[in-house]
């Protein structure tokens, strides 16, 4: 922390911790290091395949996989189904996870081998905004003046519910996706 947190805070934790626009570029850069590191996503030479729209989500993941790229010995591609890749990267947050998550449970519609689907690394499929809220991620790409359209999800009951309770209870979207962790991880 620095000094411009108490003075000039862009966000503020559930702790009530409140950080500047760098300190929070710098954790936001540091827990998606960390998120590929615990999960061990990917390994030096692999080719990673992403997804490229003008959504803030998949702006922010090409930005961070670059930066990992120049690091980590990883190459790049934008991945449209013919190339041949090791990982196929994609832009799910906390809060996509969320909705499937509860929305499959409620409407009936998962097979047990479904609960995979939900974890941060599946086969050749990685998430490595997993740990991230959508909020975050939007801020990111602001601090970070990124180029990108906000494309609001279309709000159904499932998504009004998990957003209103979230606000009664900050966290809720992070304890779901942990607790998928904890119920379908290996």
């Amino acid at each position: 922390m620095c000094k411009q947190c108490e003075l000039k805070p862009v966000y503020e934790f559930t702790n009530k911790r409140k950080v500047c626009g760098n300190c929070f570029v710098n954790w936001f850069e540091r827990k998606f290091l960390y998120t590929i590191r615990k999960f061990k996503m990917l390994q030096q030479g692999d080719v990673v395949g992403y997804v490229y729209s003008d959504n803030f989500k998949e702006v922010v993941l090409e930005i961070l996989l670059k930066m990992y790229s120049e690091k980590g010995n990883v190459e790049l591609v934008k991945y449209t189904g013919k190339q041949k890749t090791d990982k196929i990267a994609l832009s799910e947050t906390s809060d996509s996870i969320t909705y499937s998550l509860i929305s499959g449970l409620i409407n009936y519609k998962f097979k047990i081998n479904d609960f995979k689907n939900f974890l941060p690394k599946n086969k050749k499929v990685i998430k490595p905004m997993y740990l991230f809220l959508d909020k975050e991620v939007l801020l990111y790409a602001k601090l970070k003046k990124l180029k990108f359209i906000n494309r609001e999800l279309k709000e159904d009951k499932i998504i009004l519910f998990v957003n209103d309770l979230e606000k009664k209870h900050p966290e809720v979207k992070r304890a779901v996706a942990n607790s998928s962790l904890k119920l379908f991880g290996d």
